[in-house]
């Protein structure tokens, strides 16, 4: 039998590429995962989160695919990146922040308002039963039910539209998160969060001076928390009226 040398050397190479090529994915995975944990124990050393199980979310969910390709190296330095359409994702110690604030619960059903790349949502979805989210900009809410779709994030629910006046169809809510800055808490959303219930939210205007609150509604009543200064896109739509 004649061996063809040529062949086996043209495979060989061919088959040492694709290991060099899984070698050099996994190094590169490995390099953000240590970055992600990084990230995080920086958050932890500096007070920001305490909660095991917040800590344990932040670390898992892989926030460099919620980024454009453009700005993935920076996924995990604690700073803002933009998303597109004038829009970006929160830094990673305002979510951290803005999570635990919610003491959120395995059972919780919440209720986002803004949900840009889906970021907050998946860090949401693995502490609680449900995430549902709105998001005004229609290409960013698309792109982000895609891209948790294809994560496999099942429990988050993605709508495009004004978030001013939540989703009464999912309502009430144990907890909601606002990620965008109206220049008042929109009666709605109070209405839609249960009794007990927790909402984190910034309000401020535009360029302005903006505070973000964790609020509790007891009574039907709000007892309101400053949590921190804090700059935000603003919450466009309805709330701008």
């Amino acid at each position: 039998m004649r061996i063809n040398r040529t062949a086996f050397a043209i495979a060989g190479v061919v088959i040492a590429g694709i290991v060099v090529a899984s070698l050099t994915r996994a190094r590169a995975q490995d390099d953000y995962q240590a970055q992600r944990e990084a990230m995080v124990n920086d958050l932890v050393a500096r007070g920001v989160i305490s909660d095991a199980r917040v800590i344990a979310a932040m670390k898992q969910v892989q926030r460099h695919l919620f980024v454009p390709s453009s700005v993935q190296s920076a996924a995990y330095q604690n700073t803002p990146l933009p998303i597109g359409h004038g829009q970006t994702i929160s830094a990673p110690d305002i979510v951290a922040m803005m999570t635990e604030a919610l003491k959120p619960k395995a059972t919780d059903k919440v209720l986002e308002i803004g949900t840009g790349s889906g970021y907050q949502a998946a860090v949401l979805s693995k502490l609680v039963k449900h995430v549902y989210t709105i998001e005004i900009v229609e290409p960013l809410a698309s792109s982000a039910k895609q891209r948790l779709q294809d994560l496999g994030y099942t429990n988050v629910t993605v709508k495009a539209g004004d978030g001013y006046q939540g989703w009464p169809k999912h309502a009430p809510f144990d907890s909601i998160i606002v990620t965008c800055a109206p220049n008042e808490v929109p009666q709605p959303l109070v209405d839609q969060l249960k009794e007990g219930g927790l909402m984190v939210i910034p309000v401020g205007e535009e360029g302005g001076a903006q505070k973000l609150y964790l609020i509790k509604k007891k009574g039907g009543k709000l007892e309101k928390t400053e949590l921190a200064d804090v700059i935000f896109v603003p919450m466009t739509g309805e709330a701008q009226q």
